[in-house]
């Protein structure tokens, strides 16, 4: 935990008290607050509003930072050797990224680009460190998500083993609405590139673009103000 001198009269002694138990007028200081902490710059963190299509970090350089995406949408890339591009994830508001440099990975394995304008939060690895080893509330938080992402890698993988490409393009486009409108009963995906949706689930730009026809004419999707996803299109990804 961190700590603060409390010295006493004599010159040589020193008592340690944790910072923010005590405010100065010796009242106790406010919880903590994890979203409070995320939301503001200051203590190894930095806000940066990103413009579209720029790089965060790019794959192969140092790993040091861990992010936080405030408002907007981050896709990581990967980069074969033989110059092949594949989406491994497309983030949105609430998700972390880069956390893997906790663990110790040296270099990023993975290409981060802003989809589009976006506020994210960059946290120092030192930062992070402490903040998950002081407060478990935060702990608790970071712990949650980063369960939630495994079980979502874990279920892309399946998906990727299994299901035809026509599903996982519907599992993709239902995911996708979900994250952006939790809750709601018409959601609306901000415009996402075919080219986009092909490499998130590794097919090819012609067989995506005949599958959103398919789904337009069936009534699964609408192009309004955006790609607006009806949830009958849960059907396709439970057809046998």
């Amino acid at each position: 935990m961190a700590t603060a001198l409390s010295r006493s009269a004599g010159p040589q002694t020193a008592t340690l008290r944790p910072l923010g138990a005590m405010s100065l007028a010796g009242q106790r200081a406010m919880p903590f607050d994890p979203q409070n902490f995320l939301a503001r710059a200051g203590d190894g963190r930095t806000t940066l509003q990103c413009q579209k299509q720029q790089a965060l970090f790019v794959q192969g350089d140092a790993a040091t930072t861990v992010f936080y995406i405030l408002e907007g949408r981050v896709k990581l890339t990967v980069l074969s050797r033989h110059g092949k591009e594949a989406v491994v994830a497309l983030l949105g508001r609430g998700d972390f990224f880069g956390e893997a440099c906790l663990a110790g990975q040296p270099v990023c394995l993975a290409t981060a680009t802003a989809l589009d304008a976006a506020t994210i939060v960059r946290i120092e690895k030192a930062t992070m460190h402490r903040v998950l080893h002081d407060e478990p509330t935060f702990s608790e938080l970071f712990m949650a998500y980063l369960l939630t992402r495994t079980l979502r890698i874990q279920e892309d993988l399946i998906d990727q083993l299994f299901n035809s490409a026509e599903k996982r393009l519907a599992r993709t486009l239902l995911l996708l609405a979900t994250v952006e409108h939790t809750g709601t009963s018409d959601p609306v995906i901000p415009k996402i590139s075919q080219e986009t949706l092909a490499e998130m689930v590794g097919t090819t730009r012609s067989r995506v673009s005949f599958f959103m026809n398919r789904f337009k004419r069936l009534g699964f999707i609408t192009y309004d103000a955006g790609l607006r996803v009806d949830r009958s299109l849960l059907n396709v990804v439970l057809a046998s």
